[in-house]
């Protein structure tokens, strides 16, 4: 057994903080490093012909450092195994291949992350792959886009990017399992701190790392967690045949990004409540869309198998998608970007910037919706930031 697994199993006795800063990774035997090293090489000396020092014979198949951080996240998700990627759409795509075949189908979200939906429409259909589209939040049309025997993957977020709907992973499991299909929950949103879909009966989780993993805004990469070990060996095969893998010095951000998860999303989550509190109230704000609020028609669903709510917050202007353009140019401490999770606050207009790529599709977000991305400044800050920025009609 290696260091890194000794720490994996370990570590999934304990706390999620503790995990956080101890699962994947034992000090170094030889130094007593408490932090895992950058192992910054391409290739590893080998003791005769196939006398591989633990297992490692070149980076793209298996780099320590990648190691760590695969036994990491597997622990916090709960899950039997972790892959690390380049960036989330690499991590998405080797997953599509290793487990789905040209003729295959899968059900996507009505209202997915950009990225994802132009992946399946522009990538995978011309690769062979269908996909249709259902709303999360809806069991049932989720249970009617399927196509048994033909249906590979069911493929949510939850919450949905930017909309942030809601759905029930415990009952979607049982609805693809019974299709005979597997369930993949894309966790970008919630983190392994706020959501274990894997121990609600999901059978891949993704992650975006760039986001709330790495929490930085200083590193690209992806993550899959599986639970079942034939699936896994799938997702290593193709991981290590496509070889979009997270190198050295990304895995150690995104690991480093790890160990404060828990305390970060804590201040994102006390944020964007008092965020979503204010704008709530304001006279120019049509909608808020947030899962803390009861109104929201996921409430019930994200207190069930959500730790706490989240950092990112959606909102509607009644002035239009002009007034949803200036209040993005406004506003200063909120950083006019794409990307989320960082410890920075980030505004964006999804119609014109993430979600670009879905206009004029049945994907198409609202002209008058903003999204926020809550970073961990001081409250009093963000609020007042977006007062002024909402002050004047655009």
């Amino acid at each position: 057994m290696s260091e890194q697994q000794h720490g994996h199993e370990a570590g999934q006795k304990t706390g999620f903080e503790t995990r956080a800063i101890h699962a994947g990774y034992e000090p170094d035997a030889a130094t007593g490093a408490v932090i895992p090293p950058i192992y910054a090489t391409s290739t590893y000396k080998q003791d005769g012909v196939g006398g591989l020092r633990g297992g490692y014979e070149y980076s793209r198949s298996a780099n320590p450092t990648r190691t760590a951080l695969e036994g990491n996240i597997a622990a916090l998700e709960e899950g039997e195994r972790g892959f690390a990627f380049a960036s989330g759409l690499a991590a998405e795509d080797t997953l599509v291949r290793a487990l789905c075949r040209p003729g295959d189908h899968v059900v996507v979200p009505d209202d997915a992350y950009g990225g994802t939906y132009r992946l399946f429409d522009k990538v995978e259909k011309a690769w062979g792959l269908e996909h249709s589209s259902a709303a999360v939040s809806d069991v049932d049309a989720v249970r009617a886009a399927i196509r048994p025997g033909t249906t590979k993957l069911v493929w949510v977020e939850t919450p949905t990017n930017p909309l942030l709907n809601i759905a029930d992973i415990e009952a979607l499991a049982a609805v693809a399992h019974d299709a005979g299909a597997l369930l993949v929950v894309d966790n970008t949103f919630a983190s392994p701190y706020l959501q274990q879909p894997l121990t609600l009966g999901a059978d891949v989780v993704v992650h975006s790392t760039t986001k709330y993993c790495g929490g930085h805004s200083d590193v690209v990469g992806g993550a899959l967690v599986v639970r079942d070990l034939e699936v896994a060996d799938k997702v290593a095969f193709h991981q290590n045949s496509m070889g979009a893998v997270a190198g050295p010095f990304d895995s150690w951000l995104v690991l480093r990004g790890l160990k404060t998860l828990a305390v970060r999303m804590d201040r994102h989550c006390d944020n964007a409540e008092r965020v979503v509190e204010f704008l709530a109230a304001h006279p120019d704000v049509s909608q808020v869309i947030y899962p803390g609020l009861e109104e929201h028609p996921g409430h019930a669903v994200a207190s069930r198998q959500m730790k706490r709510y989240g950092g990112m917050v959606s909102f509607r202007v009644k002035g239009g998608e002009q007034q949803a353009l200036g209040v993005c140019e406004r506003a200063e401490v909120f950083t006019l970007g794409e990307s989320l999770g960082g410890v920075e606050s980030l505004i964006e207009h999804p119609g014109r910037m993430t979600h670009a790529s879905v206009a004029g599709t049945d994907l198409e977000v609202p002209a008058d919706l903003v999204r926020l991305s809550v970073g961990i400044e001081t409250a009093d800050d963000l609020i007042a930031d977006l007062d002024r920025a909402l002050g004047a009609r655009g």
